[in-house]
């Protein structure tokens, strides 16, 4: 069987759609990627293409480069498509009325997350969620299957689709064994807190930023914060880097997997400082999970969802992001108490060992594509 996943928006070694996804398929199917700037070749058994992306803005990516992922698609000619963006269901409904198998790969809830757009006005937001929601649920409703990163998500596509799996983007711990064992050297005399991935007001930069000066006045170590990632919108930097606390931050930039590793080598807790928005409160940071995986304490944001993991896996301290008090003092607690430092540490790797870990994902992804395939004739099982 030929399989082919899709996206017009992901880099081809997007960690969800080609490091665990396509990676776990072509263990057992032929597997294709296309992906926007991508080289012609194959990694790890997986074939990859690329299309050129239009330069611009959104409208132009969303037509001109959508219609790029279809025609390609098409030259694949795959017996299985799986798309991962919302502006893709056109190209899967097409595909779809060629007699393909497609599956839709919903990594977030969109219409909740339309609601948080600073580039849609206002006025619009409600009016563009809902009529978003409605496509969803007519196009799910004619595919193969839905592929979701949450159980909250897939509860609202399976009541338009009862092939609806929870695949959760838990780390591949075996990615990370070895390299950290724990990082409780709070004995240091700089002590580096760690956040990588999108930097953006929602995501707690300046709540972070803020952080690391008001900390600095109350012990005698240097607190340093490692920032990997890009800054949206651009000129967001410039407004972050005019804080008393930027003379405290390293900022890295964009960081490849091997460099991640690197930095949370040498990082001693991880910030998940995420704003209390709808479409955050109800997700799995993936941040959280590669923390733990790396053995560090972990400092984030307090939502009912995240509280449940941060308890039951003893791997950290949950706090309001938007109180830099709140967020200050729960750093100090673990950077003053190594004992508790090393438990959150060894806490945090052996939950992800047992329970938060790729494995069992992947797993449920294979099931899918054999129930789909028809190797699996029995009902498809709900697994969250």
């Amino acid at each position: 069987m030929k399989v082919c996943h899709l996206t017009s928006v992901h880099k081809y070694s997007d960690t969800r759609i080609f490091v665990k996804e396509c990676a776990s398929l072509s263990t057992q199917y032929e597997t294709h990627l296309i992906a926007p700037e991508a080289p012609e070749t194959v990694i790890n058994g997986v074939y990859i293409h690329g299309v050129n992306k239009d330069g611009g803005n959104r409208l132009k990516r969303m037509t001109s480069t959508v219609k790029k992922v279809y025609h390609k698609s098409l030259d694949i000619n795959a017996d299985v498509y799986h798309f991962h963006d919302p502006e893709l269901m056109p190209v899967g409904w097409l595909l779809k009325r060629k007699g393909k198998k497609v599956i839709y790969d919903v990594h977030e809830d969109v219409p909740k997350q339309v609601l948080s757009k600073h580039w849609i006005p206002q006025p619009l937001k409600k009016p563009v969620s809902w009529v978003v929601k409605k496509v969803e649920k007519i196009v799910s409703s004619r595919l193969d299957a839905i592929v979701t990163a949450t159980p909250d998500i897939s509860q609202r596509f399976r009541q338009y689709n009862p092939n609806t799996v929870t695949v959760q983007n838990f780390p591949l711990f075996a990615e990370w064994e070895g390299q950290v064992s724990h990082r409780a050297d709070t004995e240091s005399q700089t002590i580096n807190l760690v956040y990588v991935g999108s930097i953006t007001r929602p995501r707690g930069i300046v709540e972070m930023v803020k952080v690391m000066e008001e900390i600095n006045k109350r012990t005698d170590k240097r607190i340093e914060l490692l920032l990997g990632g890009k800054f949206s919108p651009s000129e967001l930097q410039n407004d972050v880097s005019k804080l008393g606390g930027w003379q405290y931050v390293n900022f890295l930039g964009w960081l490849s997997r091997e460099q991640v590793k690197e930095v949370l080598s040498r990082s001693h807790i991880g910030l998940v400082l995420i704003h209390p928005e709808p479409r955050y409160m109800v997700s799995y940071p993936v941040k959280l999970f590669e923390y733990m995986s790396a053995g560090i304490p972990v400092v984030a944001s307090d939502f009912p969802l995240w509280r449940s993991i941060i308890e039951d896996s003893h791997c950290g301290i949950v706090v309001d992001p938007l109180n830099i008090e709140n967020i200050t003092q729960g750093i100090l607690q673990i950077i003053n108490d190594e004992d508790l430092a090393l438990e959150m540490s060894k806490s945090g790797q052996a939950a992800v060992k047992a329970k938060y870990n790729w494995d069992t994902e992947a797993e449920k992804l294979l099931s899918l594509y054999r129930h789909i395939s028809g190797q699996k004739v029995e009902p498809l099982s709900e697994q969250n």
